[in-house]
Order: structure tokens, then C-alpha cells, then sequence
């Protein structure tokens, strides 16, 4: 009977998936990102906090969805330490996109969205991939991302766009400076992270107008730059993953029956529905 390791990680943590005997159990480890660690890093982490809760078990398959694997170098540093660490095991390395769009989809055709700390989407024909909207960066695009929404929150506080009562809740809640969010945004690392860690105040704030269109403003640049471009758009169920899109998933749906597309399944996280499709 197979034994089945999934893994879907970010650059800060890594969630890992034991399925074996239909039975599943969930092991978080530190971020996997080839652009931040080598070989060696990679090695290490995974003898240091993956091998030690697996105890004895001889994994069969690996499916492992990451960050930073589009590029086809950093995907073969991955497969390499994988295949060190469990050889023997059947090993796949495949995109965060691919991992949403198999969590969403399954074998069905349709458009996958990913509406997190950044954007992106895909048309899925069931098996692969066959069209992708170019991400740019949450500097240049990221649309509907947690950075894009951050960035106008930002943006609506340090322009003073917000009435008394929001530039109060504001300065309550997040204790900050002009001068540090500046200084984050343009000499700190990780500037994505830190503009998405704002989003959190729009969905503290639902009803407010000014919280409200930020929210709608936000989301329908997506539908118009991104979704826009697809025209199975209009035939297929559009699906989305990630934190912002849970959080705002009846924006989503407001914003579908506005534009007459058909509203598919809205995730917080991949793993339930990897599970699901690799079993």
C-alpha cells in the first residue's frame, strides 16, 4: 500500500502531509524557498525537523508544491535533496499554481485563482496548466493580493484618505509610525509580507464604506486585469484559494454574479483538497 508525503510550502513554512492507510497526520516544518536556501540548507532542515517525526515510516510517493519552483533550476535542487532524503520514494516537485489548481479542480475543467499574501491564476484543463496571466510582482501587479489590499490601506492612512474614526482604529491597532511603515516598505526585506500583514484591518472593519470599497476596488482589478484575459472565463467555474479569497469569499461571489461568471469553490489552503486528489 502506498505511503504518500505531501508537502505545500511557502518561503516562511511548510506543511507536510503523511497519508498512509487512509489515514493522514500534518507536520509543519520552516519554509522551503530555493531562492533563500541551497542544497545543503534544504538537506539539513529536513534531517533537522521532517525525518525525526516520521520516526520509521518508508515513504512511497512525494508530492511536493513550493514557492520559487516556476523556475525549472530551483525545482531540480528540491527533486535532488528529496530523492537524498527518501531514495527509493517516487518524487514529484511542482508549482503552488499546479497545487491549487489540482486542490480546486481535481480532474475538471476550470479556472484557479490564488488570492494570498500575493495573486495568481490559471486556466486548467483537468490534467496541466495550458494558460497562465503573467505575475508581475506585488511592486507592479498582484492584483486582489493581501500586499495590493495591504498597500491601500497604507496608502488610504499615510494620505490621510481615512475619516476620524478609521485613522483612529488605525493607530490603535497597529501602533506604527509614518516614518517605520516607510522605512519597511523601502529598506526592510520581505516588503510583501509586511504590506499584506495590513489586510487584516479591512477585515476587522467590514462595513465601513471607505473599508468596503478598498475591498471591491481591490478584488474586481483582479477580475479585470486577470480574469478578464481568459475567455473559458465565461464556460468554466472559476475557482479561488488563499487567505484573502476565504476572508472575502462574498466579495467573490457579489463580483461573479456582476460579471455573470459562474462562482466555483472558494479554499482557505490546498492541503484537504492535494489529499484528496492524490489518494
Amino acid at each position: 500500500m502506498p505511503v504518500i508525503l505531501i508537502a505545500d510550502s511557502g518561503a516562511t513554512k511548510c506543511e507536510w502531509c503523511l497519508v498512509e492507510k487512509g489515514k493522514h497526520r500534518k507536520i509543519l516544518t520552516q519554509g522551503i524557498s530555493p531562492y533563500f536556501l541551497g542544497f545543503e540548507q534544504i538537506s539539513a532542515l529536513l534531517t533537522k525537523e521532517l525525518l525525526p517525526k516520521l520516526a520509521k515510516t518508508v515513504v512511497t510517493h512525494i508530492y511536493f508544491y513550493g514557492t520559487g519552483l516556476y523556475n525549472k533550476d530551483n525545482a531540480a535542487i528540491v527533486k535532488k535533496v528529496l530523492r537524498k532524503t527518501f531514495p527509493g520514494a517516487k518524487t514529484e516537485v511542482q508549482t503552488d499554481l499546479l497545487a491549487a489548481a489540482r486542490a480546486l479542480c481535481a480532474t475538471e475543467k476550470g479556472i484557479a485563482c490564488i488570492l494570498g499574501t500575493g495573486s495568481n491564476s490559471c486556466y486548467f484543463n483537468g490534467k496541466t496548466i495550458q494558460k497562465n496571466s503573467p505575475g508581475i510582482g506585488y511592486v507592479l501587479g498582484d492584483e486582489g493580493s493581501g500586499a495590493y489590499l495591504g498597500k491601500k490601506v497604507i496608502q488610504y492612512y499615510l494620505y490621510r484618505t481615512f475619516d476620524e474614526e478609521l485613522m483612529a482604529r488605525f493607530e490603535k491597532r497597529f501602533l506604527v509610525t509614518s516614518a517605520e511603515i516607510l522605512d519597511h516598505v523601502y529598506k526592510q526585506p520581505l516588503a510583501n509580507r509586511y504590506l499584506a500583514s495590513f489586510a487584516i484591518f479591512l477585515a476587522e472593519n467590514r462595513g465601513h464604506y471607505m473599508i468596503e470599497n478598498i475591498i471591491e476596488d481591490g478584488l474586481n482589478d483582479f477580475f479585470f486585469t486577470h480574469l478578464y484575459k481568459y475567455r473559458e472565463s465565461w464556460t468554466l467555474p472559476i475557482h479561488f484559494i488563499g487567505s484573502i479569497a476565504f476572508g472575502f469569499r462574498d466579495v467573490l461571489k457579489e463580483l461573479c454574479s456582476v460579471y455573470e461568471l459562474e462562482l466555483g469553490k472558494v479554499l482557505k489552503a490546498p492541503m484537504k483538497g492535494l489529499i484528496a486528489y492524490h489518494r
